[in-house]
């Protein structure tokens, strides 16, 4: 999966936000990313599976393997909610 084109992630004033360009998307806002959220971004613009993103969060964050599931599932449901992937 991969996100699509169209967005920009910046860092603002200390914090990571994505912002939509045009008009053709879901949201018409700023994201604000934290940490986490930044690093699997980052993975997702390179086309990251869900097992990928997963390993990268127990390597960056020595976290359990099923922390790592749940919060990379939530992430990517966010992200499906908001029409940014795509699969």
């Amino acid at each position: 999966m991969k996100i699509k084109n169209g967005f920009v992630l910046r860092d603002v004033a200390g914090s990571t936000v994505v912002v939509p360009l045009g008009a053709d998307h879901t949201f018409k806002s700023m994201l604000k990313l934290n940490g986490t959220g930044k690093l699997l971004w980052e993975a997702l613009t390179e086309g990251a599976t869900e097992d990928a993103l997963c390993a990268l969060l127990v390597s960056e964050y020595e976290v359990d393997g099923d922390v790592a599931k749940k919060d990379v599932s939530l992430f990517l449901e966010s992200l499906r909610r908001l029409g940014v992937l795509e699969e």
